[in-house]
């Protein structure tokens, strides 16, 4: 099973850490990825602490706990760039963020992209199952 197949099976809770130019970490709550290819995910996100951090430092680490098991994996990240109001982020928001459709309506949200630079296990010796990559 790749990555994404892995996303798209598995329950759990994610939250993504960013910091800013200074060091400074913030960390919220956010939906499993959207993969756009196999090195490639994207968030949508409003204009947060977390996007605003992003402005200044790229790197983020994105951690998933899965729902059944003591396990999940950890994302090293590296911003690519953003989009604004492209339709892509429709489809994203209400595949990932059903619940959350119409909360942010009235505020900006941007389709943000991600290369993944490192995958290891959420414990362990980051060594990853043989079967999930």
């Amino acid at each position: 099973m790749n990555l994404s197949e892995y996303f798209d099976k598995t329950k759990g809770f994610g939250v993504l850490a960013t910091a800013d130019s200074d060091g400074k970490v913030n960390v919220a709550v956010f939906s499993k990825p959207t993969f756009i290819d196999d090195e490639t995910i994207v968030f949508v996100m409003a204009d947060h602490l977390n996007h605003h951090n992003l402005q200044s430092n790229a790197s983020a680490a994105y951690i998933f706990k899965e729902e059944e098991r003591y396990d999940g994996r950890k994302l090293y990240l590296t911003k690519i760039k953003e989009e604004e109001g492209t339709e892509l982020i429709e489809a994203v928001r209400k595949k990932r963020y059903p619940i959350f459709s119409a909360k942010y309506d009235n505020e900006s949200k941007y389709l943000v992209y991600f290369h993944i630079d490192k995958v290891l296990r959420l414990v362990a010796d980051g060594v990853l199952r043989p079967d999930i990559t």
